[in-house]
């Protein structure tokens, strides 16, 4: 069955799994921390190349602005609700025990399983400050934990000399995980055009990178919990995230509350 919302998009029905939902189009995953470390390294130890999108509204906006993009993260093994504003949608439609995964918790999480079951692992993005931080970090808080790959992309395109170098080194180091700090739209798609080329588990952490660096604050617990983190980020870097939220936030609240709309009269 098929739904459709203002403007014309079309989005499976949100009972078509009991553990997903379409928020606006793009798939949402009801998982937890435990649910997702398991299928990340499952995977990993079979040496699958997928990919697990970590999904805010941001993410959800994008997608539904563009079908490809919006392709790309329906098609990722997993797509968890980082963003709490997803995880009371998923309860709204239906999956009430919705909780949320959280790339900057998600990936210390995936981080100690991965050095319990040495998994290696590798990290893609930031800046060279960044990643140097990061390691000392890592390495204070995970001394077992194989690093086998760190790198800095260029923030513009990279060639294709550039990426098939890239790929090379990501392969010869033998990782199983790989961690990707590039940002949204650009990680997914990134992601997306690396399945099969890079024998990882690829996710997609966003802000993680910066946050378990200690080069950007995070919010306060219960600001995260009442949904207000991106307050806390606005104010912290108003320059470069102020469009997006002035876009983004109050059209998700009025496609979604339509979403929402249709589907109660369908579906009671």
């Amino acid at each position: 069955m098929v739904g459709s919302l203002e403007g014309g998009l079309q989005y499976p029905s949100p009972v078509i799994a009991a553990n997903s939902r379409y928020l606006l189009g793009m798939r949402v995953d009801a998982t937890s921390y435990p649910d997702a470390a398991r299928r990340v390294v499952e995977w990993a130890r079979r040496g699958d190349s997928r990919y697990v999108c970590v999904a805010t509204v941001h993410m959800v906006m994008e997608a539904y602005d563009s079908s490809r993009f919006r392709e790309i993260v329906n098609g990722a093994d997993l797509v968890t609700p980082d963003g709490m504003p997803l995880v009371w949608g998923l309860r709204l439609l239906g999956i009430e025990h919705a909780t949320r995964v959280y790339g900057p918790d998600l990936t210390p999480c995936l981080l100690a399983v991965a050095q319990e079951e040495d998994i290696p692992v590798g990290f893609y993005g930031g800046n060279p400050a960044v990643l140097a931080r990061l390691r000392t970090i890592l390495a204070a808080r995970f001394p077992d934990l194989q690093v086998a790959f760190y790198k800095c992309p260029p923030f513009r395109p990279s060639t294709t000399e550039e990426d098939k170098a890239d790929v090379d080194e990501i392969n010869r180091s033998g990782i199983r995980i790989l961690f990707i700090g590039l940002g949204c739209p650009k990680q997914e798609r990134w992601m997306a055009e690396h399945v099969g080329r890079v024998p990882a588990v690829m996710v997609g952490v966003g802000a993680a990178f910066d946050f378990l660096a200690k080069v950007k604050p995070q919010a306060p617990v219960w600001m995260q919990k009442c949904g207000f983190e991106w307050c806390f980020r606005l104010c912290t870097e108003p320059r470069r995230l102020w469009r997006r939220y002035l876009k983004h936030g109050p059209r998700f609240v009025a496609l979604f509350g339509m979403q929402l709309l249709a589907w109660r009269r369908r579906y009671g």
